[in-house]
């Protein structure tokens, strides 16, 4: 497998990590997002939407990291990131969108450049931008999370799982732009608990090969 991705694109971080948990081996080729490399006429025709990351495995191109992460899954079944349960699983779905849909659209690369550059915000409007999406979303997350009893030492129950891989991603990034995350204890605790784990440790932005 190879893995088209940038050490710091929270949608790539998912991926690593998913990978790293079925112990799968996968190269990288690093499409660095800073310098417009998704833009190049070679990334362009792998990735029409110039967007990583993008999974090659036996010629064919995966797209869209939640769904290449349930395409792992069902490729490799074990350990299972999802519960058997259909209502769990709806639970955990539910989770994971709420920060990849909810979340991250509003603070990726994309939206920051656009504000800065086309409709020229100043950097701390933008910062304003990027905690108020971060807070609102982490907010409701929190409040479920907190809530809910099928929440355990991870997001669901006591084993790690889609909606922590969803997770550990968007904090990182908050704590990258200085978000205050004082608020969120359930969101912090669970954060902390994956991070102890060598499959999410491993898949961290600082490790990864085209770290800057």
């Amino acid at each position: 497998m190879k893995l088209y991705g940038y050490f710091r694109s929270s949608a790539s971080y998912r991926v690593r990590i998913a990978l790293n948990m079925k112990g799968l081996e996968y190269a990288q080729e690093s499409i660095h997002l800073a310098r417009g490399r998704q833009y190049d006429a070679d990334f362009s025709s792998i990735s029409p939407q110039n967007l990583v990351p993008v999974l090659e495995h036996e010629g064919r191109l995966l797209t869209q990291s939640l769904a290449i992460i349930q395409w792992l899954d069902e490729l490799y079944p074990e350990p299972p990131l999802f519960p058997a349960d259909p209502y769990e699983r709806h639970r955990v779905r539910s989770l994971a969108l709420l920060i990849a849909s909810e979340i991250h659209p509003l603070n990726n690369v994309r939206v920051l450049g656009y504000l800065a550059k086309t409709l020229a915000v100043s950097e701390e409007q933008k910062q304003a931008w990027y905690a108020h999406w971060v807070r609102t979303g982490f907010g409701a997350l929190e409040q479920r999370l907190a809530n809910e009893g099928e929440t355990g030492r991870f997001c669901h129950g006591n084993r790690p799982g889609f909606a922590d891989i969803a997770l550990v991603p968007q904090v990182a990034n908050a704590v990258r732009f200085k978000v205050d995350l004082t608020p969120f204890p359930t969101i912090r605790r669970i954060n902390a608990e994956c991070l102890k784990l060598e499959p999410f440790r491993r898949a961290m932005p600082e490790h990864q090969p085209d770290a800057e």
